[in-house]
């Protein structure tokens, strides 16, 4: 029991910092899109990013009870869409609607996914006893 609570805090604690580093990644690669243009380290850095989250996440879906999957698979999509969009407009070819006002809206909303995903996994924990 110790052992399998210890594995989920330290999934949780690796899955909310990539979490939060592709969010901020995405945030960064918007504001060189707006100044200078996309270079390839910009590139690698937000697919680095990206990955590291990736592997957190899959490494979640085999631990996390439920509730904490749930609020994971959020934050998982939006990072997703947000990222899908950046690359849309990179290549010229956006869907309707999309600009980089709108996918930086949408990064931005990803932090309120983020809150509810730590509060889930601080649940889970017992380190809060909020719902």
């Amino acid at each position: 029991m110790r052992e399998a609570r210890s594995l989920r805090r330290t999934c949780y604690a690796e899955l909310n910092r990539d979490a939060r580093q592709f969010t901020t990644a995405l945030n960064r690669h918007l504001h060189v899109m707006r100044e200078r243009g996309v270079e390839k380290t910009d590139s690698d850095a937000l697919e680095e990013a990206k990955n590291a989250h990736r592997d957190r996440y899959s490494e979640a879906q085999m631990i996390a009870p439920e509730e904490v999957l749930r609020q994971a698979s959020v934050v998982n999509r939006a990072l997703n869409q947000v990222y899908g969009q950046i690359k849309r407009l990179e290549r010229g070819a956006p869907e309707p609607g999309e600009t980089i006002e709108s996918a930086a809206r949408a990064q931005y909303e990803v932090w309120e996914t983020l809150r509810t995903m730590r509060n889930a996994m601080r649940h889970d924990l017992g380190v809060s006893q909020e719902d």
